[in-house]
């Protein structure tokens, strides 16, 4: 486990995307990671992230319009989460991230055909990822109507396509479905590319909640996870005040002098 991401859609919210990088790397992470981070042009987040030691863990693609959360179900749009698709792995590959993110979507209509137009376009974007030599993510959301809303839902699909696709496992996604987060891992590490950390309930900061993060910590260290831990939390106090719990996760770690590796 050797990078600690921010996720700076929902930390440090209060100031512009470009400001949220330096400080994230000021309060001890090593990487970020952003669904829509367009507004910086590849070139120059790629020279941001080398002056602040940083890494970018993943990025999301085509998340649509309002509520939508994601393209990849959706019949009749198809064109248009091809394009998102193909804008976001060309930034992954030039900023040096690893992982995108084609979020599902919330059903609209049949979800008979939403699941045909999600194999088909999940298989598509893994055939695009395949040729850049980049992976897909993909994830379980506990929203109401997000076609993908179950971790048995996501092992079948990453099943379906033989391990190719990998598993996002969020802590607080688990806990709204009843599941322990450390037990899943501890049975599914090999599913695993990436990780969120948020507690439940009120998915704020470690430490607010009822989640066991220790518990967590040893079964992926168990697990020999060599990926990025993401915090994708909603701050209850300032971001900067909310990050005091790094210190004591860092101590947990026993590679955190190595954080800038590759997953």
């Amino acid at each position: 486990m050797n990078r600690l991401s921010a996720h700076i859609g929902y930390l440090y919210a209060d100031l512009p995307l470009a400001e949220r990088l330096a400080a994230a790397a000021h309060d001890g992470f090593t990487a970020v990671e952003h669904p829509g981070p367009y507004d910086i042009p590849a070139p120059q987040m790629r020279q941001r992230l080398n002056d602040l030691g940083l890494t970018f863990a993943q990025i999301t693609s085509g998340m649509g319009g309002p509520g939508e959360k994601g393209l990849a179900c959706l019949p009749g749009r198809e064109t248009e989460f091809r394009a998102g698709f193909q804008r976001a792995l060309d930034y992954a590959q030039q900023i040096g991230c690893p992982f995108v993110h084609p979020m599902a979507g919330v059903v609209q209509g049949s979800w008979l055909d939403a699941a045909g137009t999600y194999q088909a376009n999940l298989g598509w974007a893994l055939e695009q990822a395949d040729a850049a030599g980049m992976r897909v993510l993909i994830e379980a959301i506990t929203i109401p109507g997000y076609f993908m809303g179950t971790l048995e839902a996501a092992a079948k699909t990453q099943d379906a396509f033989a391990g190719r696709p990998a598993l996002l496992i969020d802590s607080y996604h688990a806990a709204v479905l009843d599941t322990d987060p450390a037990q899943w891992i501890a049975a599914n590490a090999a599913r695993i590319g990436h990780v969120h950390m948020a507690d439940h309930p009120g998915r704020h900061e470690p430490g607010t909640g009822r989640i066991d993060f220790a518990a967590m910590l040893s079964a992926l260290q168990a697990a020999g996870y060599g990926g990025a831990i993401g915090f994708e939390y909603i701050p209850s106090i300032t971001t900067t005040e909310s990050t005091r719990f790094l210190a004591g996760w860092k101590r947990l770690l026993p590679d955190a002098s190595g954080m800038n590796q590759g997953a």
